[in-house]
C-alpha cells in the first residue's frame, strides 16, 4: 500500500495567508461538529426529532453560507422513503450547489444521520458523521467565495445508517443528469485517528485519480486503500454513500479513518475526536478537491485552444 504524505496549512490553502481567517474557519468547523453531536440532537436518527433539529440547523448554515438549492429542486429538501423491515419512514436529503464555469458536476457528500438513542444512551456520532457534515459546510463556504470550474453539488444524505438509502434515492432521482456527474467525493468519519492516518479509497477501481492525491505536508499520512474487493469486509467501496455512485459507475473518492474504539458507541462524542488531526484532514480533502478542479481549468483551456486552432 503506497503511503502519500499530505497536508497544506489551512491559511495557505484558503488562498489568504491570514492566520486570523484560518482560525475563524477552524472555529466554525469545530463548532458545527460540537453542535450536531450534542445531546440536544438525540443522535440524529432518521425520522426523529433529532433528525428534524439537525435539518433545521443545517438549513440555517447553508443559508448563512449563501449556497442555493438546485433550480431543478426548488428547495434544499429531497424527500424519499426509508424502507425498514416493517415500516416506511420519511427521509430527507439536503442538497445545495455552487455553479461552476462548466455544467459538469462533482457531488461532495456526507451523511448527517446517526443511530439515535439506544437503551437511554445518546449515540451522538461526532466522528460518524458530524465530522463529514461540518467539512462539507466548510467546503461550501470556500467554493462560494472561490468559484470552481466544476459545478459542485453539496449533498447531505439522510439514512446512510439504514443502508445508504439517502444516497440511493439521490442517484435514482438525480437533480441533474447522471451523465453530468463526473465524480463523487464522500466523507464519513474523518476526525478520529490517533496515528494521523486518513484513507482515500477509490483509486483501485479508478487509478487515474491517484495524481490528485499528492501534496506536500508532513502532518497527516494520506493512505490509499480499503478499496480492493479481495479485502472482503475491509473493502470500503460500498460501505458508505459512495457505494450508490459506484453502482452507477460514477468514479468516487471516499475519505475516512479506520474503525476506532468509539465507533458506533455512545462515546463517539465531540470531546473524543482528535481536533488537530481533524482540522488538518479537512484541509487535505479541500486541497484534493482544488487539485481536481484545477485540472478541469486546464482541460477548458486546452479545448478552447483546440477550437481556435481549428478556426
Amino acid at each position: 500500500m503506497k503511503r502519500l504524505l499530505l497536508i497544506i496549512p489551512l491559511a495557505l490553502q484558503l488562498g489568504c495567508g491570514s492566520v486570523k481567517e484560518a482560525k475563524t474557519v477552524n472555529s466554525q468547523l469545530l463548532k458545527d461538529v460540537e453542535i450536531l453531536s450534542s445531546d440536544e440532537y438525540e443522535g440524529r436518527k432518521s425520522g426523529t426529532k433529532g433528525s428534524e433539529l439537525s435539518r433545521a440547523y443545517l438549513t440555517k448554515r447553508l443559508k448563512e453560507i449563501g449556497v442555493a438549492p438546485l433550480p431543478s429542486m426548488g428547495s434544499y429538501e429531497q424527500n424519499f422513503e426509508i424502507k425498514g423491515r416493517n415500516s416506511i419512514t420519511k427521509g430527507i436529503n439536503l442538497v445545495s450547489y455552487v455553479k461552476g464555469k462548466t455544467d459538469e458536476v462533482i457531488v461532495i457528500s456526507a451523511h448527517y444521520d446517526h443511530i439515535g438513542i439506544i437503551k437511554n444512551e445518546v449515540y451522538n456520532g461526532a466522528d460518524d458523521n458530524a465530522s463529514g457534515v461540518a467539512a462539507l459546510l466548510s467546503f461550501a463556504k470556500y467554493f462560494k467565495e472561490h468559484q470552481p470550474n466544476y459545478t459542485l453539488i453539496f449533498a447531505l444524505f439522510d439514512a446512510e445508517e439504514a443502508g445508504l438509502q439517502g444516497a440511493k434515492a439521490f442517484v435514482a432521482n438525480p437533480p441533474v443528469g447522471l451523465d453530468k456527474i463526473k465524480l463523487n467525493i464522500n466523507m464519513d468519519m474523518i476526525s478520529h485517528n490517533d496515528k494521523g492516518e486518513l484513507y482515500a479509497a477509490g483509486t483501485f477501481k479508478y487509478p487515474e485519480l491517484k495524481k490528485y492525491l499528492v501534496t506536500n505536508n508532513p502532518n497527516i499520512k494520506l493512505l490509499l486503500g480499503h478499496d480492493d474487493p479481495k479485502l472482503g469486509h475491509d473493502d470500503w467501496t460500498n460501505q458508505s454513500d459512495q457505494g450508490a455512485f459506484n453502482a452507477k459507475n460514477i468514479p468516487f473518492i471516499y475519505f475516512g479513518v479506520e474503525d476506532h474504539p468509539d465507533y458506533h458507541k455512545a462515546t463517539d462524542e465531540f470531546k473524543n475526536i482528535n481536533k488537530e488531526f481533524y482540522v488538518n484532514a479537512v484541509s487535505v480533502i479541500q486541497e484534493v478537491i482544488v487539485n481536481i478542479d484545477k485540472q478541469k481549468a486546464l482541460q477548458m483551456v486546452y479545448r478552447e485552444n483546440l477550437k481556435m486552432n481549428k478556426q
